[in-house]
């Protein structure tokens, strides 16, 4: 029937059976490796839960209305947009001439 030499030649079995087993069996190694990636993000994210009690009790409980009313009391009239120095300047300098002008 078939001999070995004619499905050498056969460019089916030449180009397009190794390229469907790279695809099919890609696909498998890709998910075993995503699914690494997902177990390690759920062990780093597990925390002792005395370090989470901790964690909660340090936090301040900061409203909206309580920020809001922070900004205010702020004076944005009176502001000024100062840039910090390129690269290419002395910080030192600017930062001096800076503190001039703000006082003018």
């Amino acid at each position: 029937m078939f001999n070995l030499k004619t499905l050498q030649r056969n460019k089916t079995v030449k180009y397009g059976l190794p390229m469907i087993l790279l695809v099919v069996g890609g696909s498998f190694g890709l998910r075993e490796f995503t699914q690494l990636r997902y177990d390690a993000q759920k062990i780093r994210q597990r925390l002792d839960p005395d370090l989470e009690a901790n964690m909660d009790m340090k936090r301040p409980s900061v409203t909206l209305e309580e920020e809001y009313e922070k900004m205010k009391e702020n004076n944005l009239d009176e502001w000024k947009n100062i840039r910090g120095p390129r690269p290419w300047e002395d910080s030192r300098e600017y930062q001096e001439q800076q503190r001039r002008s703000k006082t003018d």
